[in-house]
């Protein structure tokens, strides 16, 4: 399948799997409250938490098996600066009471002012990150 099949089959997956949460646990569907829960001291509600993230790590089996390729991934950049990335989009989760799933796919859906505005500030934090990196490392 072409790409752009695959984006739009990826997408809404990604929409039923946010519909069922809700539906059947009245949960939205954020994967940094999703791993959260998992932490010691929060509710005892493991099996479904276990359950999806395994699901995400098993999506590029399904990959495998309907295009007979592994999906390609490539990293181009430091793994120093990919760590501190990753902390500071966690640290932004906490602040922001929620991740770019949580409030993009979810709260914007459900047209909650506060995940759009979050949203918004989410990709326009992103927009200005990368166009300032590109202007002091020059990379295109």
């Amino acid at each position: 399948m072409n790409n752009i099949v695959m984006a739009c089959v990826g997408g809404a997956l990604i929409g039923v799997a946010a519909l069922m949460l809700m539906a059947i646990k009245g949960r939205i569907m954020g994967i940094s409250g999703i791993i959260g829960g998992l932490l010691p001291d929060t509710e005892p509600d493991y099996p479904w938490r276990i359950s999806f993230i395994a699901g995400l790590l098993c999506a590029p089996l399904g990959y495998l098996l309907i295009n007979n390729q592994s999906p390609t991934v490539e990293v181009a950049s430091n793994p120093l600066l990919l760590v501190l990335a990753g902390l500071l989009v966690g640290a932004g989760t906490v602040v922001g009471n929620g991740c770019t799933s949580g409030h993009g796919v979810c709260g914007t859906s459900r047209f909650s002012i506060r995940s759009i505005v979050a949203t918004v500030l989410f990709l326009g934090t992103a927009i200005i990150t990368v166009l300032l990196v590109k202007l002091v490392t020059g990379s295109s």
